[in-house]
């Protein structure tokens, strides 16, 4: 078998899977900028800490508002983000587990906090079609489920 064989890929797009979330979250940011409109630039005077602010909070959410390419192969797992790619070989994680967006991999032997930093997380698509495939390989590569 070949190193380079895909094995599963998927989309994961949340903006356009949960119109309803979406939507409340649009009018959350709405609401946000211009409270902080009012406090920076209104009050304060301050228009860049009003564009750093929205900037930061902005690019906080960004992952939602993107669509996620996952492909599993062989050897390795890569995550394509609108602009970046992660890849990394499933001898970096230690065990992996079912969280409330998808599966987390984590790099330790059990489930730290520290694991929405170092590890990884494959969110589900809405239908979740890739679930069963995908518990299967990483049963396979990874091996520890906790």
């Amino acid at each position: 078998m070949s190193n380079n064989e895909l094995k599963l890929k998927w989309v994961s797009y949340p903006f356009k899977d949960f119109p309803a979330i979406s939507a409340l979250l649009i009018v959350f940011l709405i609401v946000i900028s211009l409270l902080l409109w009012k406090i920076t630039v209104v009050n304060w005077n301050m228009p860049l800490f009003f564009y750093l602010g929205m900037g930061i909070f902005f690019l906080s959410l960004i992952t939602y508002f993107i669509p996620t390419t996952y492909e599993l192969y062989e050897d390795k797992i890569i995550v394509h983000y609108w602009l970046i790619k992660a890849e990394r070989p499933y001898t970096h994680f230690g065990c992996y587990y079912i969280d409330k967006k998808g599966i987390m991999l984590s790099t330790f032997k059990m489930p730290r906090k520290l694991d929405p930093f170092r590890g990884l997380s494959l969110r589900f698509s809405k239908t979740k079609n890739e679930k069963v495939e995908l518990l299967k390989i990483l049963e396979e590569k990874i091996g520890n489920k906790v």
